[in-house]
């Protein structure tokens, strides 16, 4: 409000309708459904993954920014390479040991895998795969298997 209340005491016009229209849509997909993917890469990547990886954003507009005639300069085909080592090193990770999951009651969405073997007080038979959310109980594990640092891999490492 502040800034709009500035520029029309300076004498700025308002946009036309079209003009406000793409603003609107420009921004939807660039803070709304931008936010909505980071806030789900948090639930099930983990903090620093998804920070690593909601970093990269820069990379697209620097890219958009050649497609458009800028010119590609040292500074930033360095700063690419860097970035693009980065996603490397992360998109490679394999890390796999034997991990204890301590007994814990919560509740997710989630699907019937390793981590989550129950059953449903309400008798219901649900689809191999299919994502459904309701409060259930970890019984104590150990096991090995690849993982990231998720809602169930918050162990230490000796």
């Amino acid at each position: 409000p502040v800034n709009l209340a500035l520029a029309l005491a300076l004498g700025a016009a308002l946009p036309s309708a079209p003009v406000v229209g793409g603003a609107m849509l420009v921004g939807f997909f660039a803070y709304g459904v931008s936010l909505t993917l980071f806030v789900l890469a948090l639930r099930h990547l983990g903090a620093a993954r998804s920070g690593a990886y909601f970093s990269i954003a820069p990379f697209f507009g620097a890219l958009l920014a050649l497609l458009m005639g800028e010119p590609l300069t040292l500074p930033l085909a360095a700063a690419a390479a860097l970035m693009a080592f980065g996603i490397w090193l992360h998109l490679t990770e394999h890390h796999a040991h034997a991990h204890t999951h301590e007994a814990l009651a919560h509740e997710h969405a989630h699907a019937h895998d390793a981590h989550h073997q129950h059953r449903h007080d309400d008798g219901a038979d649900v689809a191999p795969g299919a994502r459904h959310s309701h409060p259930h109980v970890h019984t104590g594990l150990t096991h090995t298997h690849a993982h990231f640092p998720d809602s169930h891999h918050r162990h230490t490492h000796d």
